[in-house]
């Protein structure tokens, strides 16, 4: 039996360029990765099962929508994979939740059986952040967000906190509601820099269609954090603290003024 874990992803910064000819966006973007997700269990069997259990499992009820069933009919092999899905993150919480999920199944078809060589393709297939959610280390993303680039994370081990008000919030309507405006390239340097500088350009539109996401921010930034940011097209924020003490402080206070929201802590990969 092997477990593993599908980590959240983030959006450290988040640039929309223009819309495609295609319908979709080209995009610029820093990816990072919480040590923190949902869990796979793993185990032998004759042929592919998939089982969802977790707060969030409830939300996953078309077995023939299911990402982790979708990413394992990609990946030849020689015998079948029992997979129990514990979803630990909230859906459509701009958290890469089931890319995450199909990245941990490449992850563990590579180290039973070894992945094709096209598998960047197969994971492209599946979703636009799939690919980086395979590897799940900070990395730059273009175009779709399917071109990465690897940069030296000078952010790995800072504690990070995820808060999410629990409102489900599709892509699609965010990315309806931007005002295509290019507001400039991401910056060049250290993750850190890009981090601080950079922006969320689907911040605006999200709040557009999800006020709370403005309240959650307005509390992350009252906390001690350096930096607190919508991640991808929301509900999900985070903030970046400078130590695991504020970071657990900062948890404990939104949870007491704000027991309904989901929370996750962390640090980053």
């Amino acid at each position: 039996m092997m477990r593993e874990t599908a980590y959240a992803k983030i959006n450290l910064a988040l640039h929309v360029r223009a819309r495609r000819d295609d319908g979709y966006h080209e995009l610029e973007t820093l990816f990072a990765f919480v040590d923190q997700g949902d869990v796979l269990t793993t185990s032998a069997a004759k042929r592919d099962e998939v089982a969802v259990a977790g707060e969030f499992g409830t939300a996953l009820t078309d077995p023939f929508d299911n990402i982790v069933a979708k990413a394992l009919g990609k990946l030849p092999r020689s015998n079948g994979l029992r997979i129990t899905l514990e979803k630990n993150l909230p859906v459509a919480a701009g958290l890469g939740g089931g890319s995450a999920d199909a990245g941990a199944i490449f992850r563990i078809v590579r180290q039973m059986h070894g992945l094709p060589d096209d598998w960047q393709d197969r994971a492209a297939a599946l979703g636009a952040d799939v690919p980086a959610c395979v590897e799940s280390l900070t990395c730059i993303g273009r175009g779709t967000g399917t071109e990465l680039e690897t940069i030296e994370s000078d952010l790995t081990g800072t504690s990070v906190l995820l808060v999410n008000p629990r409102i489900p919030l599709s892509t699609g309507p965010v990315f309806q509601a931007w005002d295509g405006k290019d507001r400039g390239s991401m910056p060049q340097g250290t993750a850190s820099l890009i981090a601080k500088q950079g922006r969320n350009d689907l911040e605006a539109p999200a709040i557009s269609r999800c006020p709370e996401i403005a309240t959650v921010l307005e509390s992350l930034n009252g906390t001690d954090a350096f930096l607190s940011r919508m991640s991808g097209s929301g509900a999900t924020c985070f903030a970046l603290y400078r130590s695991h003490d504020a970071m657990r402080e900062a948890a404990e206070k939104l949870a007491f003024h704000h027991p309904d929201w989901w929370q996750m802590a962390g640090k980053l990969r």
